[in-house]
């Protein structure tokens, strides 16, 4: 059977998206191959966040039809907000892309991959060959994304509950790549984890571009609780299941609903990711993020009376333009002001179509650079002093498999989201349990084999 390569660049929805092609092709009989000088189709899952992102996708599929010289036949495609963002444009590149897919429509893609490869194997086209592109809306499309490809003990799935934004901060691009907001029903969703839960599963995380809105156009608030929290109570009592969590929120979804629902609900973990993207009033209202920082830190106050030892990890932008000395100097005290566990630090990427990129005040990439480098180490000291305060304690974490570095070594993460490597034995993967910190490294903590 013919074999697929898939590449997934960006956040959680790609990697959530990939899988769901990754599965529907399986069913159909493609092999599945880390090695791309195997494959016969190669498909890059691509992110428009950035434009780093962009160029990365881009440098590696040009690297990559070098193998068409003794493959003729090989079926190359782009997948998801690159491919959403550009269409025609990447078919109509140098290089002969096959296939250019956009956000709503992952769930064509085997059918298109079927196509193509039929066109190349048995017409033997080659010297005209045509392209898929399609890009275009489908309603319905956010139901579409619901299997899973587990490997053996995987204890940890992502659940793609809706799609879209509607909040069109101005730097980003994700509301034009991925559309309105669309989110599928409460039922939908928990069967979809019922059925991961029987599969082995311990731990969802939910997903949406801003989770915590999810429902709002769609579905009524009840016994005053948002549809979101109403989801999160439903998923709770999947029996089985032992750990939730949900990426990636909005401050302004945090009403005193969800504040609670940290609260009282044990399997809900206690990490929030709370994106900030800048101390600087005058910046978060440039970037139309309809919060202060005043009432950012008063969530955080919230968050942190509702859970004892919550964990408040953030993104936060430098170099976005008109960024002035002040506005940075704002950013960087919000880091010990929050008291952030960790921060994800990007430097501002003007987008296509976003009015951040046609805004006065754009600033030069070695402003950006430094910026961004003096906000990391003030970021790394702050992570630093936060795993010390691990070492001796006894600390709950789920395993999840062998550690990426080392793979005599297992690893898990707590509660609090933080990576714990420990040397153990194949049968705690998948098991959820104590172990105490010895010691910490920059991102790591180390946990005593010995109570095990």
């Amino acid at each position: 059977m013919p074999s697929v390569y898939i590449k997934t660049y960006g956040c959680q929805m790609n990697e959530r998206d990939s899988d769901q092609v990754a599965q529907m092709l399986a069913a159909r009989g493609y092999r599945l191959t880390r090695e791309e000088t195997e494959a016969d189709v190669i498909l890059l899952n691509t992110c428009s966040v950035r434009d780093m992102a962009e160029q990365k996708a881009i440098g590696k599929m040009g690297m990559l039809h070098k193998l068409r010289e003794r493959r003729p036949h090989l079926v190359f495609g782009y997948l998801g907000c690159m491919a959403q963002s550009r269409g025609a444009e990447l078919a109509a590149s140098p290089g002969r892309v096959d296939l250019v897919v956009g956000t709503q429509k992952f769930h064509r893609v085997a059918d298109y991959v079927d196509e193509l490869l039929r066109d190349r194997l048995e017409a033997h086209i080659d010297d005209e060959r045509r392209a898929i592109v399609d890009t275009d809306g489908e309603e319905g499309s956010q139901n579409t994304i619901r299997e899973h490809t587990l490997r053996a003990g995987q204890a940890t799935a992502f659940v793609s509950i809706m799609q879209g934004c509607n909040m069109h901060c101005t730097f980003c691009i994700v509301p034009a790549t991925r559309g309105a907001e669309r989110s599928r029903p409460i039922p939908q969703i928990v069967e979809e984890v019922r059925g991961l839960v029987a599969r082995g599963v311990k731990e969802v995380t939910l997903l949406g571009q801003i989770v915590n809105l999810y429902g709002r156009h769609e579905f009524p608030r009840m016994d005053g609780k948002s549809p979101f929290v109403q989801l999160l109570e439903a998923v709770h009592d999947v029996p089985g299941l032992a750990r939730l969590r949900f990426t990636s929120p909005h401050p302004a979804g945090y009403r005193d609903d969800l504040v609670h629902a940290l609260a009282r609900l044990p399997k809900l973990m206690e990490h929030v990711h709370l994106p900030l993207q800048s101390g600087s009033n005058a910046l978060l209202k440039r970037m139309h993020r309809t919060y202060t920082r005043e009432q950012f830190l008063r969530l955080v106050e919230k968050l942190r009376a509702a859970r004892e030892g919550i964990a408040i990890t953030t993104d936060i932008i430098v170099g976005f333009p008109g960024e002035t000395d002040g506005d940075f100097a704002a950013s960087k005290a919000m880091v010990a002001e929050a008291d952030f566990d960790n921060a994800f630090v990007f430097r501002y990427s003007p987008r296509r179509d976003t009015p951040a990129a046609t805004m006065d005040g754009q600033l030069p990439e070695a402003v950006k650079e430094a910026r961004n480098k003096e906000l990391l180490e003030a970021v790394d000291a702050n992570v630093a002093r936060k795993l010390d305060a691990c070492i001796g304690h006894r600390m709950e974490i789920l395993c999840e498999g062998p550690s990426r570095h080392n793979a005599d070594r297992l690893f898990g993460r707590t509660r609090t989201n933080k990576i714990v490597v420990f040397e153990g034995a194949p049968r705690h993967v998948g098991e959820v349990f104590d172990l105490r910190i010895t010691r910490a490294s920059q991102s790591t903590l180390y946990g005593d084999p010995a109570i095990l």
